[in-house]
C-alpha cells in the first residue's frame, strides 16, 4: 500500500503542462490514447451521469481542426486586435501535436447543475493528465476563446458544450519542480 501511494504522489507532483512546441514528431499509438481516455472514465461523477465526452483528432483531422480554430480566431477577433502571429501559432500547435482531444460535457440539467458536470469533466481530465504523465506523454488543457464557436464544427447536441482542447505529444522536456506555496497556507483546521 505504501508503495502505491508513493508512486501516485510522485506522478501527481511530476505532472506539468507540456506544450506542443516541445513535442517530438513521434506519433502516440492509438492504444496509448485509448489507455489515457480509459482513465478518464473512472473520474467521480455525481448521480453517475458520466458527462464527459471526447472527440479525438489525429493526422489530417487535427490539421483541419487547427485550421478551423484559426478561421474562428480571425472571424471573431476585431481587425485592430487580430495578430497574424497568433493565427499562425494556432495552426502550428495543431501540426506539432500528435493528437488533440476536445473536452466536451453532456449536460444533465434535469438532474444536476452545470457546475457539477463541469467538475466531473475536470476530474476526468486530471485522470488523463496523470496517466499521460505516467506514460511520458506531454499534455495540456487549452481553453481558447474560440471554443464557444466550435459547437457546429464538433456536431455537438443541444445539451453538449466544449470546455477545452487537450493537446498531447511525446516530448523530451526535462522534469521541472512544481512551484507551489505550502499547503498549510491554504488549510484551516477546526476541531472544536
Amino acid at each position: 500500500m505504501e508503495e502505491e501511494v508513493t508512486i501516485l504522489s510522485n506522478i501527481i507532483k511530476r505532472r506539468r503542462s507540456i506544450f506542443p512546441a516541445s513535442y517530438t514528431s513521434e506519433e502516440i499509438p492509438v492504444a496509448v490514447i485509448k489507455q489515457i481516455l480509459e482513465s478518464a472514465n473512472y473520474a467521480p461523477t455525481h448521480k453517475l451521469t458520466e458527462p464527459w465526452r471526447f472527440i479525438v483528432f489525429r493526422n489530417e483531422g487535427k490539421i483541419k481542426l487547427g485550421q478551423e480554430l484559426a478561421r474562428l480566431y480571425k472571424e471573431i477577433t476585431p481587425v485592430h486586435q487580430f495578430l497574424q502571429k497568433k493565427y499562425d501559432s494556432i495552426v502550428e500547435k495543431a501540426q506539432q501535436a500528435s493528437c488533440i482531444i476536445t473536452l466536451n460535457v453532456h449536460l444533465n440539467t434535469e438532474k444536476l447543475p452545470e457546475w457539477e458536470e463541469l467538475a466531473a469533466l475536470a476530474c476526468a481530465v486530471q485522470n488523463m493528465a496523470l496517466t499521460a504523465e505516467a506514460l511520458n506523454v506531454g499534455a495540456y488543457w487549452s481553453s481558447p476563446g474560440m471554443l464557444a464557436n466550435l459547437k457546429e464544427y464538433l456536431n455537438l447536441g443541444d445539451q453538449e458544450k466544449c470546455y477545452g482542447l487537450f493537446y498531447m505529444g511525446y516530448h523530451q522536456e526535462p522534469a521541472r519542480v512544481a512551484k507551489r506555496t505550502p499547503i498549510e497556507d491554504k488549510v484551516k483546521w477546526i476541531e472544536s
